[in-house]
């Protein structure tokens, strides 16, 4: 909370949503955990909508959005995950982790959950929220 302009609003799925694709390749400042995981909702909510879709309809097509709707948002999720990294006081390039087979996905997981840094650190101010 920032105390000299008291509480912030909490952000909400559609501000997150919002705020990752302005900031589309954007690999430098902080994303907060909110925003974050925001986002991860939304492409697992879109992800698994398009797959059930592929299922019960037994169509192609849904599976080709889906492949569509996974590369254009491979960036915007790459920048908020980088982002997010910064926040914890972390480089961006921990996100390589996630290769490292069984646990750097769950390393990887684990930084993403922690609290953000709460003072300005060396990749930027803090983000609101």
């Amino acid at each position: 909370m920032d105390y000299t302009t008291g509480p912030v609003a909490p952000l909400t799925f559609g501000d997150a949503v919002k705020r990752v694709f302005s900031k589309y390749a954007e690999f430098s400042g902080r994303a907060s955990r909110a925003e974050f995981w925001w986002f991860i909702l939304f492409l697992v909510i879109v992800n698994a909508a398009l797959g059930i879709l592929a299922a019960v309809t037994g169509s192609s097509i849904f599976s080709l959005i889906s492949g569509v709707f996974s590369l254009a948002t491979f960036i915007p999720c790459l920048s908020v995950s980088w982002r997010r990294l910064h926040d914890t006081g972390r480089a961006g390039g921990w996100w390589f982790i996630n290769f490292v087979p069984a646990v750097g996905a769950i390393i990887f997981t684990v930084f993403c959950a922690q609290l953000g840094e709460a003072v300005a650190n060396r990749f930027g101010e803090v983000p609101a929220n």
